[in-house]
C-alpha cells in the first residue's frame, strides 16, 4: 500500500468511472486498474463493483474510503504547514523566565514581528516555570524551540548566548537592622536569616558564587523558585534576600540596598538545543535577538 494507490482509490470512488480517473490523474487505466486490485490483495476485500457501464464503491470500500479521506486530509494538512514552515512562516515556541516578562520578552517579540510583515509567524508563550532547570529541560525534551534564561553549568547539549543582564540586589523589611544602609558588603548580611533560590534556579549558581567570594554561607531560612516570591516573603519579615533589581519592588515594604561587594550581575541567554534541525523561523528569531542585543538592529 503507498500514498498513490489511496489517491488513485480516493479519485475513482469519487468520479466512480476509471476513464475519467484516468483522465483526471493522467495516469493510465491498466496503472489505475493494477493499483486497485494490489489494494484490494492486500486489503482482502473488494473495494469496487462494476454498476451499468460505472463502476460503485461496495460496503467495505466504503468504509475503507472514509479513513482514506481522512487519513489524506491530515497528510495534506501537515504537508502544507511544512512548506509554509521553509518559507519563514510558522509557529514559535518561547519559553522564558518570569523576570523577562514585563519587558524584554514582549518587547523582543513585538519588534521581530513588525520586521517581518506579512509572514505568518505566530508564538506561543510559556512562563509557567520560573526555573531556568525547568526551562532547559523542555527544549531537551523539544517542548519548546527557543527559551530567554540564566545559564546553568553542566549543560552540554544547549546552546548558550548572553542577551541582557540586570543587576543583583539585597532586599530587606523596611524595619530590618540593615535598612539604614545605602550599600552593602555581603559579609554584613551573614547574622541574618535568608531567603534563598531553589538549586535549578539559575539564580542560585550565582547567588553561591557571590558567596563563595567572601568564604562564608548564610543561614537559610527558606526556598523558593520565584524572584517575586522572594519579596514577598522579604515583606513580611520572613528574612532578607538577594533578588534582580526588577520593578515591582517599587510597590512592596523593603528596603533596596545596592552590593557593592562582591559586584555582580544576572546575565540572561537565548538557549537552543544544539545539533538539532531549526526551522528558519525559529532561526530567524534568533539571530534577531543576538543582533538586538548587540545594537546591531
Amino acid at each position: 500500500m503507498n500514498l498513490y494507490h489511496l489517491r488513485y482509490f480516493a479519485t475513482i470512488a469519487r468520479l466512480e468511472h476509471y476513464a475519467r480517473a484516468s483522465e483526471e490523474l493522467m495516469v493510465t487505466q491498466p496503472s489505475l486498474s493494477s493499483a486497485i486490485s494490489s489494494l484490494e490483495d492486500e486489503l482482502g476485500v473488494k473495494l469496487f463493483e462494476k454498476s451499468g457501464r460505472n463502476i460503485k464503491l461496495t460496503k467495505c470500500g466504503a468504509e475503507f474510503l472514509k479513513n482514506v479521506e481522512e487519513a489524506l486530509d491530515i497528510l495534506d494538512s501537515s504537508a502544507k504547514k511544512l512548506k509554509m514552515t521553509s518559507l519563514g512562516e510558522s509557529t514559535i515556541e518561547l519559553a522564558f523566565v518570569r523576570t523577562l516578562g514585563t519587558d524584554f520578552a514582549p518587547r523582543i517579540v513585538k519588534a521581530f514581528l513588525r520586521n517581518n510583515p506579512g509572514k505568518h509567524i505566530h508564538f506561543r508563550l510559556f512562563t509557567g516555570s520560573s526555573l531556568t532547570a525547568d526551562i532547559l529541560e523542555g527544549l531537551k525534551n523539544k517542548t519548546y524551540d527557543i527559551a530567554f534564561c540564566s545559564k546553568l553549568d553542566g549543560e552540554p547539549l544547549i546552546d548558550f548566548t548572553p542577551i541582557a543582564s540586570e543587576e543583583l540586589v539585597l532586599i530587606v523589611p523596611s524595619n530590618h537592622p540593615l535598612a539604614s544602609k545605602t550599600s552593602i558588603n555581603l559579609k554584613e548580611t551573614l547574622p541574618y536569616p535568608q531567603i534563598i533560590f531553589q538549586r535549578k534556579s539559575g539564580l542560585r549558581q550565582i547567588i553561591d558564587g557571590l558567596f563563595a567570594k567572601i568564604d562564608a554561607y548564610p543561614d537559610v531560612a527558606y526556598e523558593v523558585e520565584d524572584d517575586q516570591v522572594a519579596a514577598g516573603f522579604v515583606a513580611h519579615d520572613f528574612g532578607i534576600a538577594i533578588v534582580p533589581s526588577m520593578s515591582i519592588l517599587k510597590h512592596l515594604d523593603v528596603k533596596v540596598i545596592p552590593i557593592d561587594f562582591p559586584q555582580w550581575e544576572r546575565n540572561f541567554y537565548v538557549a537552543m538545543l544544539k545539533n538539532t534541525y531549526v526551522p528558519p523561523a525559529v532561526e530567524a528569531f534568533k539571530q534577531f535577538v543576538i543582533a538586538s542585543a548587540r545594537g546591531i538592529q
